[in-house]
């Protein structure tokens, strides 16, 4: 319920804040405000992005953990993309976000509401770790690739 309500605040807290500083800032100044936290929430997008798919990489590979590292790193790309959304309220969630004690906050408060299911990274088994495997014994024709088979009247050929 209290999700609703917040969703449905949050454009008219939004319209009242671009009211307040537009009128403090001006027109230029509330676009070139709005236009300058999109540029850099792009840019935290791509550096966090690939640093991320970077660990993520590694993580994958067991070479390293996840959790915190990783949450934090969720963290930050979910702040470039609230940078990147017009407004003073996603601007400021957004830029507190970048801030790693905020972060660290975050995580500890979401750690108490969400449940993390444990995972097992297995390398993939070779064929020849199993033993032979099973046989089936069984007879084959070969085939002389230069002399095609007889072609039968199967309805779709010309005979």
């Amino acid at each position: 319920m209290w999700v609703m309500l917040a969703l449905m605040a949050w454009p008219l807290i939004e319209i009242g804040l671009f009211v307040e500083i537009g009128s403090v800032l001006g027109l230029w100044g509330t676009l070139g405000e709005v236009v300058l936290t999109m540029v850099l929430g792009l840019a935290v997008l791509r550096s966090q992005g690939e640093r991320a798919q970077a660990n993520l990489r590694a993580t994958m590979q067991g070479i390293g953990t996840p959790g915190v590292p990783l949450a934090h790193e969720a963290l930050i790309l979910f702040a470039g993309v609230l940078l990147m959304l017009p407004g003073f309220l996603t601007d400021a969630l957004g830029l507190l976000l970048l801030l790693p004690p905020v972060r660290s906050l975050a995580i500890a408060r979401l750690k108490t509401r969400v449940v993390v299911q444990g995972y097992n990274m297995h390398q993939p088994r070779r064929a020849d770790e199993d033993g032979p495997g099973t046989v089936i014994e069984g007879d084959f024709l070969e085939v002389d690739p230069k002399s095609p088979p007889p072609r039968g009247n199967s309805g779709w050929t010309k005979p």
